[in-house]
This record gives C-alpha cells, sequence and structure tokens, in this order.
C-alpha cells in the first residue's frame, strides 16, 4: 500500500460569494512540491487558462497508461524511442442522470526502437495488459477507450 497526498487550497479574497458568482481558481500543491493553477472548466465559470478536474482525470489515466505501458515493454524486451498521447475526456450525464466523465479516450502514439519492434498484434496485446494493470483505470468507473 501506498498514500498520495495533495494540498487544495482556495480562497473568496474579499470577493463576491453567491449563486453563481464567486472565484474557482484554487492551487493543488503536490508532495514533490509542484503547484499547478486549477479552477472549473471553462463551461462551469471556470478560468479558462487552468487546468479543471476533468482535465486531470484524462491526464491521470493517460499518464498511469503510459507508464505501464513502458513498464510491460519493457519487460518484454522492447525498446521504446518516445509516446505521445492525446486524451479526451467526455463529460455528460451518466446512466443515473449525474453528471460525470462517462467515456475517456486514449489515442497513445509510440515509437519504438531497437531490433525488435512488435507485430501489430503484440502492439495491441502491450495495451490490453497495460489498461487492465493501470492503476487509476481500475480505480474509475467510466468507460476507458484505446484509440489505437
Amino acid at each position: 500500500m501506498s498514500e498520495h497526498h495533495i494540498t487544495l487550497s482556495w480562497s473568496r479574497a474579499d470577493g463576491p460569494f453567491e449563486r453563481g458568482h464567486y472565484a474557482r481558481e484554487h492551487s493543488l500543491r503536490f508532495e514533490g512540491g509542484q503547484t499547478l493553477e486549477n479552477s472549473a472548466a471553462g463551461d462551469f465559470g471556470g478560468a479558462g487558462h487552468a487546468s479543471n478536474p476533468e482535465e486531470l482525470l484524462a491526464a491521470a489515466l493517460s499518464s498511469c497508461h503510459m507508464l505501464t505501458f513502458l513498464a510491460v515493454a519493457a519487460n518484454r524486451g522492447y525498446v521504446i524511442d518516445a509516446y505521445d498521447d492525446t486524451a479526451t475526456a467526455r463529460l455528460e450525464k451518466n446512466s443515473e442522470g449525474k453528471m460525470a466523465v462517462t467515456h475517456v479516450t486514449l489515442a497513445p502514439k509510440v515509437r519504438f526502437g531497437g531490433d525488435k519492434p512488435p507485430t501489430p498484434e503484440d502492439y495491441r496485446k502491450l495495451h490490453e495488459r497495460a489498461h487492465q494493470a493501470c492503476f487509476i483505470a481500475n480505480s474509475v468507473k467510466s468507460e476507458i477507450e484505446l484509440a489505437l
């Protein structure tokens, strides 16, 4: 078991605080010292220049999948030169009528090096194994699609 901590800080800072009219910007501080400016998504009154929880969920899933994929590929003797992903999180009403991130699409592009590139079938299996072992994917109810 391991634990992972963040510190979230928000302040009204003499601004208004009434229905639909209050600041959404807040900071997230991670254990390693990095601070991230976060807000609600722009559609929900947030600051467009800041990250938002929906993006952070997509980022967490993308990052976890990549890190797991790298481990799986290295364990099987493949060499990876580059890995890029464009992840999309879809926010909509779920089957219970509640707003939720219902679907996340990961679209990884991997460039292999070395003398042993995987076959297309092996490549698909590497991603399937990474998806099955990804800690974050195993923690959410949203559908997570790999667009390979």
